[in-house]
């Protein structure tokens, strides 16, 4: 039987490696056997990815390569509906079954925004959710939105154990090692003619040259 599962979700325009070291961070602290990364196609809450879809999953593919750990799922881009995070999560918990532990990754800045998230009430009942963090930042509840705060309280865990003793509704706060690396920044990097390297995988990188990816 599959064991617990993380639910990495983005747009990955593109993939860089504060992506990557934030899913190997959250896999290994938590014990998991598998992170799914789930691209977005449609993001309702921000932006639209600058690179085609394809594109992004096939960066994404190449980036998790090496590590057996990390799947590729496509889902989102098959769905031409917004990528709503619980629609998302509702297939999953189809496919997987009632008792399989999801846990949800997100920043620290998206939990802050969730009250605007598409049914985001409906998490906690689907899935865990690790909100991953800079070392040292706590959570100050006083400054929440009060349907948040209520979330928090009601849901709020400090026990990984938690997160596998459950198939859902618990939120742990994790920290994890800050890379202050940004897509947008990359993107602009390339337009500019700036060098990337080191920010994010070779492989990643020669497919952008080889697709003319983020240049104006």
């Amino acid at each position: 039987m599959t064991s617990s599962i993380g639910i990495f979700g983005g747009t990955f325009d593109p993939i860089h490696f504060g992506h990557l070291r934030m899913a190997e961070e959250l896999r290994t602290q938590l014990g998991l056997e598998q992170v799914r990364f789930i691209p977005s196609a449609l993001p309702p809450h921000r932006d639209q990815p600058q690179a085609p879809a394809q594109d992004r999953a096939a960066m994404v593919e190449l980036a998790i390569a090496d590590n057996p750990a990390f799947v590729l799922d496509r889902r989102e881009l098959e769905r031409a509906a917004p990528s709503y995070t619980v629609d998302t999560l509702l297939e999953l918990r189809e496919e997987f079954g009632a008792e399989i532990p999801l846990l949800l990754f997100i920043g620290s800045d998206a939990f802050l925004g969730l009250p605007g998230w598409h049914r985001w009430r409906e998490l906690p009942a689907l899935a865990h959710i690790v909100v991953a963090c800079r070392p040292g930042v706590t959570l100050r509840e006083n400054t929440l939105d009060s349907e948040l705060q209520t979330l928090w309280r009601q849901h709020k865990t400090e026990h990984i154990a938690d997160l596998h003793n459950a198939p859902a509704g618990k939120i742990l706060w994790c920290a994890i090692t800050e890379l202050d690396i940004a897509s947008s920044r990359i993107r602009d990097a390339y337009a500019r003619r700036i060098s990337t390297r080191y920010l994010l995988p070779e492989a990643v990188r020669d497919y952008i040259t080889s697709h003319h990816l983020y240049i104006a």
